[in-house]
């Protein structure tokens, strides 16, 4: 057997750095949770398009003084076609909440609402993603918490469901409203 070099054990201790990064990162509480500069901010201006026959909204909306979920979708997201049901049921609950499509084809859009309803009180449409990019969306669907005075509460990444709904959510929504 041969004199072991520095450099054969390079290698395998690499190798147990990563496992231990690895290992690390699985342990770690909310490994879900992508971080968002915005909790605590006001809410980003927004320039959006609108959605031929379709109700619109902008900043303003978000500052009336009613708590409001903004969540941003597109047709081509098999996340959001699975959300909309259950934000239809929010809807009819009395929950408002405002859609922003991106990065998205208006026709497409419009075929995606017009299959599956519209539960959304107001949509604004972002073609180049610019209002997504402005939020820090890192993918379809995303859904903000926003206070009646036009701040972020919080940001859920993903499709909502009523187990989302239940913990992560709707605690936002009665901490913004003082519950």
């Amino acid at each position: 057997m041969g004199k072991i070099r520095p450099l054969m054990l390079l290698p395998p201790v690499l190798f147990l750095a990563l496992v231990a990064v690895f290992l690390v990162g699985n342990f770690r509480e909310n490994r879900d949770e992508l971080p968002s500069t915005l909790v605590g901010r006001d809410a980003p201006t927004m320039e959006l398009g609108v959605l031929e026959g379709r109700e619109a909204f902008d900043n303003e909306d978000l500052r009336a003084g009613e708590v409001t979920l903004v969540n941003f979708w597109a047709s081509w997201c098999p996340p959001c076609r699975a959300e909309m049901p259950f934000f239809a049921d929010l809807t009819a609950q009395g929950f408002t909440i405002y859609g922003v499509n991106a990065r998205d084809d208006p026709a497409n859009a419009q075929a995606f609402l017009d299959e599956l309803g519209n539960p959304f009180e107001g949509i604004g449409t972002s073609r180049d993603g610019r209002a997504a990019i402005d939020w820090g969306v890192y993918g379809m669907p995303e859904t903000f918490v926003v206070d009646g005075e036009g701040r972020v509460v919080t940001r859920y990444a993903g499709e909502v469901t009523e187990r989302v709904w239940r913990e992560r959510l709707l605690p936002a929504i009665e901490q913004a409203r003082g519950n």
